[in-house]
């Protein structure tokens, strides 16, 4: 009688990895890392083309960057945007859009204030450049 053994491996070398890589970081990736780097949430209606247009300036500058559209208050987005772990939220309002500017929330300090979109890009690829574990 012979014996023979079929091996079969459920996950691949990659995907084990990437496993590892989420356990580890309990699914809050560094930002260098996440698959959505910055999610950009307009107060409503009025505010979509900017937030459109900031979404895709970043997105130019090489970032990982939507926009959530939803017709959903700004609580909800901001809360489901925490849930997925996002490491920013750019807030956009009536304020942001005069100014040319976002409000920052950052999935671990909360609250950074307002800042141009230029602004938030250089401290973002900074971010992304060091490969900081923490936004």
């Amino acid at each position: 009688h012979r014996v023979v053994m079929i091996h079969r491996a459920l996950l691949g070398s990659m995907e084990r990895f990437v496993g590892v890589l989420t356990e580890h970081y309990g699914g809050a990736f560094p930002v260098w890392l996440a698959p959505v780097q910055a999610l950009v949430l307009p107060i409503s209606d009025k505010h979509h083309e900017y937030a459109r247009r900031t979404a895709a300036e970043l997105a130019d500058g090489g970032f990982r960057v939507e926009a959530d559209l939803r017709n959903e208050k700004i609580g909800y987005k901001i809360r489901d945007a925490q849930i997925k772990k996002v490491p920013f939220m750019l807030v956009v309002g009536g304020r942001e859009v005069e100014g040319g500017t976002v409000s920052v929330r950052s999935r671990s300090e909360g609250d950074l204030g307002g800042r141009s979109i230029p602004e938030f890009a250089e401290s973002l690829r900074n971010l992304v450049d060091t490969r900081a574990t923490k936004p």
